[in-house]
């Protein structure tokens, strides 16, 4: 519904409208005994939280929308609290008089949620605000109505909205119906070049989909090459003998920086909101962390960065492998830090130059988790290598830990 309250209560934190939320929830319950009842010293209020609320956060974005690059707005926000839900899906807007509009744009449709609460003077009496807290059991009248009159406007082409209220198009008597002023209008067209732009950003980012490819693959003749060596690809690259280690760093170089522009675009939200959820690229991005992240770890221990700035996974871990981790756990509906298999070099290195007794426990999950992870493929068996960090490191544990480990059957003796 136009009017309805409860779908704005989510753009003001929880801090700001707890106190009403409690007459909401008893106000729409029918089995509550104030079911319905108005509270003149409560609702106006609530409203107008909700109301200030929304319009902090349909400005700020407004000012991203329309390429405001002010540093002042990011001061502003780091001091004013603002709600971190943003509208995701498909939105169907009632107009109040049988119609339908349908809006799946996330940017405009935090616009017009903000937009269409606006009240006139004339609508600034507490019967009327009464009227909008009972909206939200109109649902089913207005439904029933709409199916009868099956007026829906499906507002896509958003560029190209009428900023006229005179204008004669079904676009333009949507916009009539929910009250829409030309400033409201001017950002739902914010809106459609923003995506506009997503999509355009969203192709050349997958332009570079062949050239990610091919880089990968040399990374896995390198590893293969690393193989015939008998030395694992960690290993390897940490010493940097060869020529085809300083290959394998330039293809590395060269795929950490394609990974991070992308991941820069994606904080800057100037790709498509799906775009983290695209099964080619959460599939590329997997491939990416499990090849390259070990290089990466085994370049920042080859240099000692660790005694400077500290452990790999507290202090430098970059966010392109943050990220591409997140893709997959979300797409398998996995807990965070599940696909950690990637940064077994690094918890490695950390527990080699500490005493046993003190990272006993943490040694013990280890070693738990390499079984998993050698057994599911995660994990190359070059790991056991009699030169592997890893080999060298174990046999240094005490022989009464050595001799129980589910790990052992994997290192020759």
């Amino acid at each position: 519904m136009r009017r309805d309250v409860v779908p704005r209560i989510m753009l003001a934190p929880l801090s700001n409208v707890e106190q009403g939320l409690q007459f909401i929830l008893e106000f729409l319950n029918p089995k509550s005994p104030h079911y319905l009842q108005y509270e003149p010293t409560v609702a106006p209020n609530f409203l107008l939280s909700v109301m200030r609320n929304a319009l902090s956060v349909a400005s700020r974005a407004a000012c991203y929308l329309k390429g405001c690059t002010n540093l002042l707005l990011e001061t502003v926000a780091s001091i004013v609290e603002l709600s971190p839900y943003r509208p995701f899906g498909i939105f169907v807007f009632c107009t109040g008089n049988g119609k339908l509009v349908v809006l799946e744009n996330p940017d405009a449709v935090l616009q017009l949620l903000f937009f269409c609460l606006q009240l006139s003077p004339e609508e600034e009496n507490s019967e009327f605000v009464h009227g909008m807290f009972k909206q939200h059991l109109a649902y089913e009248s207005e439904l029933q109505e709409s199916l009868t009159m099956q007026d829906v406007t499906y507002l896509i082409n958003l560029v190209d909205v009428p900023l006229s209220a005179d204008a004669r198009t079904n676009d333009a008597a949507a916009l009539n119906d929910l009250g829409l002023t030309t400033r409201a209008r001017l950002c739902l067209r914010a809106a459609g070049e923003l995506e506009k732009q997503k999509l355009e950003n969203q192709k050349k980012i997958d332009s570079n989909k062949d050239t990610i490819k091919e880089a990968l693959k040399k990374i896995q003749e390198y590893k293969m090459s690393c193989e015939i060596r008998k030395v694992g690809y960690y290993d390897a690259f940490k010493i940097q003998k060869e020529n085809a280690d300083f290959n394998g760093n330039v293809k590395r170089q060269e795929l950490t920086g394609i990974l991070d522009e992308i991941v820069e675009m994606i904080k800057r939200y100037e790709l498509p909101d799906g775009f983290e959820g695209r099964k080619e690229w959460i599939e590329l991005g997997t491939l990416f962390r499990r090849l390259v992240e070990p290089l990466d770890i085994a370049n920042y221990y080859r240099h000692l960065m660790n005694e400077s700035t500290g452990p790999y996974m507290v202090k430098a871990r970059p966010k392109r492998y943050r990220f591409t981790q997140r893709w997959l756990e979300h797409a398998e509906r996995k807990p965070v830090g599940f696909s950690s298999e990637t940064t077994f070099w690094a918890e490695v290195e950390e527990l080699r130059v500490k005493p046993y007794a003190q990272v006993k426990d943490k040694v013990l999950r280890l070693e738990e988790q390499v079984l998993t992870w050698v057994r599911e493929g995660l994990l190359g068996k070059d790991v056991f290598l009699d030169e592997s960090t890893f080999n060298k490191w174990w046999r240094t544990l005490p022989f009464d830990h050595r001799s129980g480990s589910c790990l052992a059957g994997f290192i020759s003796k």
